[in-house]
C-alpha cells in the first residue's frame, strides 16, 4: 500500500459516476479543509447541505461547466471530512476537465475505494459496513442488493455486538467465581450458566446460518457443464439462460471453447460454463478447448456431467468422473428423455446421483434448478441475511467451536472461562467502530 494511501490530510478527488456519457456527471472531492478549493473553483463556498447552482471555473476564471455544487462540512459527510460534490454535464471531456481543475487546486486522484476507506478511518463506517458498500455496488441480484444494504446499515455489526455482549456477561460471571472463591458475592447457579451458554450457542449458530446464506448471494455457485460430445451441454446452457448463447448442431465437437453465462435462480447468482466435449481427438483446436474444459472443471463448485439418456452412464463417463478433483460436487444429468418418451425425475439418492431432463423441450429443468439450489445450501424464504466474507464465516465457525467446547467444561470452570475467551477473541475484530 503506497504512501499516498496512508496519508489522511491531503484532499482527494475522483469522477464518481460511471464511465461514458450521461445527462449528469459527478466529481467528488474530500479533504480536511476545502474552503480554499471551493472559493477558487466556484467563487464562493456553498452553504452546507444546500444544493447551489454554480459555475465551475478554470484558473483564468473562464467557465468549464455549470451545474450544482453540494458542500458537506466535516464531520457531517460520508467520509467525515469536508466533501464537495460537483454535479455537471455528464460528458467524459467535461468530467476530466473538472477533475483536472481540482488537482490543480491541490487535490490528488483518489485511489479505488479511498473515499470509503476514509469513512472507515474516520469512524463513519465499520469494516463490515465498508465492505457492504462494495457488495451493494457489485450485487448481481435483488436479493444480494438487499442483503448488502443490511450490512451497510450496520445490521451485521449489531448482531456481532449482541454476541459479544452475551460472551462478556457470561465470562464475567464465570471468572468472578474463579477470582473470588472465598468472597461473599452473589453466585450464579450452574443451571443458569448452562442456560446462558445454550442461548449464546444458538445466537452464534443463527448468525452463522444467516452469514452462510448471505455469502452465497455474494459469491454465487460456479457450475460447469461437462460430458462427451453431442450430449446437449450447449442446449442446456441455452435453456438455463433463456436465450441462444451457444451454437447447437448435431455435429460432435461444435463447442471448441468455454462459453460463460451468469444467471440467477430465486435470487442466487449461478455462473454457468459450457465446455468442449471431452473425448480423444487429433484436432489441435479441439484439444485446446478440452484442456480448458478440464481447467474449468477443476475450479467448479459443481459439475453437471451430461449423458445421453438413451445410452445412460457409460464406461467413458465413469472414466471422466474419476478425473474430477475430490471436493467438486458432481451430478449426472440424463438429457434427451424426450427421445425416450420418458418423464422427468428429480435427482436420485443412489451412488450415481442423477437427474432426468430434456434440454430441448424444458422438461425437468425446474427440478434441476431446485437441485442446484440444494447443492448450494440455499434455503427458500430467507430474508434477513448478512453479506458475509469468508473470514467472517471462519470467525463465526471458530466461535461456535469454542462455545461448544465450553459446554463440555462445566466441571472445570477455568477451562470453561478460557473457551469463552477464545470465542470472544474470534469475534472482537467485527465490533462496530473500526474493529476496536
Amino acid at each position: 500500500m503506497g504512501e499516498s494511501v496512508v496519508q489522511r490530510d491531503d484532499p482527494i478527488a475522483a469522477i464518481a459516476t460511471a464511465p461514458g456519457r450521461g445527462g449528469i456527471g459527478v466529481v467528488r472531492v474530500s479533504g480536511m479543509n476545502l474552503t480554499v478549493l471551493a472559493q477558487a473553483l466556484l467563487g464562493a463556498v456553498p452553504r452546507p447541505r444546500l444544493a447551489t447552482k454554480a459555475v465551475f471555473r478554470d484558473a483564468r476564471g473562464e467557465a468549464l461547466d455549470e451545474g450544482i455544487a453540494l458542500y458537506f462540512a466535516t464531520p457531517h459527510s460520508y467520509t467525515g471530512e469536508d466533501v464537495l460534490e460537483l454535479q455537471g454535464h455528464g460528458g467524459p471531456v467535461v468530467m476530466r476537465m473538472l477533475l483536472r481543475r481540482c488537482i490543480e487546486l491541490g487535490a490528488r486522484v483518489a485511489q479505488p475505494g479511498e473515499f470509503t476507506r476514509r469513512a472507515f478511518l474516520n469512524d463513519k463506517l465499520d469494516l463490515a459496513q465498508a465492505e457492504g458498500v462494495a457488495d451493494l455496488i457489485e450485487a448481481a441480484t435483488d436479493s444480494a442488493a438487499r442483503c448488502a444494504l443490511r450490512s451497510l446499515r450496520g445490521e451485521f455489526s449489531a448482531a456481532i455486538e449482541v454476541l459479544l455482549r452475551q460472551l462478556i456477561e457470561l465470562r464475567m460471571l464465570v471468572e468472578a467465581a474463579l477470582d473470588f472463591p472465598e468472597e461473599d458475592i452473589d453466585t450464579v447457579a450452574p443451571v443458569d450458566i448452562a442456560q446462558r451458554l445454550g442461548r449464546l450457542r444458538q445466537t452464534i449458530e443463527t448468525a452463522l446460518a444467516r452469514s452462510r446464506q448471505g455469502s452465497l448471494l455474494r459469491t454465487g455457485l460456479h457450475v460447469v457443464l461437462a460430458g462427451q460430445p453431442n450430449v446437449g451441454k450447449s442446449s442446456l446452457l441455452n435453456r438455463l439462460a433463456g436465450e441462444e448463447l451457444a451454437i447447437v448442431t448435431h455435429i460432435p465437437g461444435t463447442t471448441r471453447d468455454s462459453v460463460r453465462q451468469a444467471i440467477h435462480i430465486d435470487g442466487v447468482p449461478i455462473n454457468i460454463v459450457d465446455t468442449a466435449g471431452l473425448r480423444d481427438t487429433q484436432d489441435a483446436v479441439e484439444q485446446l478447448g478440452i484442456a480448458r474444459a478440464w481447467s474449468e472443471i477443476g475450479k467448479a463448485d459443481v459439475v453437471l456431467l451430461l449423458v445421453d439418456a438413451r445410452a445412460g452412464v457409460t464406461s467413458q463417463d465413469l472414466e471422466l468422473v474419476a478425473r474430477i478433483p475430490q471436493g467438486v460436487r458432481r451430478l449426472f444429468v440424463h438429457n434427451k428423455i424426450d427421445l425416450l418418451g420418458a418423464r422427468p425425475r428429480p435427482p436420485s439418492d443412489d451412488a450415481l446421483t442423477s437427474a432426468y431432463i430434456s434440454a430441448k423441450n424444458g422438461a425437468g429443468i425446474d427440478l434441476l434448478r431446485a437441485e442446484l439450489l440444494a447443492i448450494a445450501g440455499w434455503r427458500q424464504g430467507t430474508e434477513d441475511l448478512f453479506m458475509a466474507r469468508e473470514r467472517h464465516l471462519i470467525a463465526l465457525r471458530q466461535a461456535a467451536h469454542h462455545a461448544a467446547r465450553a459446554g463440555e467444561q462445566f466441571s472445570r470452570p477455568e477451562l470453561l472461562a478460557e473457551e469463552l475467551r477464545l470465542a470472544q477473541e474470534q469475534l472482537k475484530h467485527y465490533r462496530r467502530i473500526r474493529g476496536g
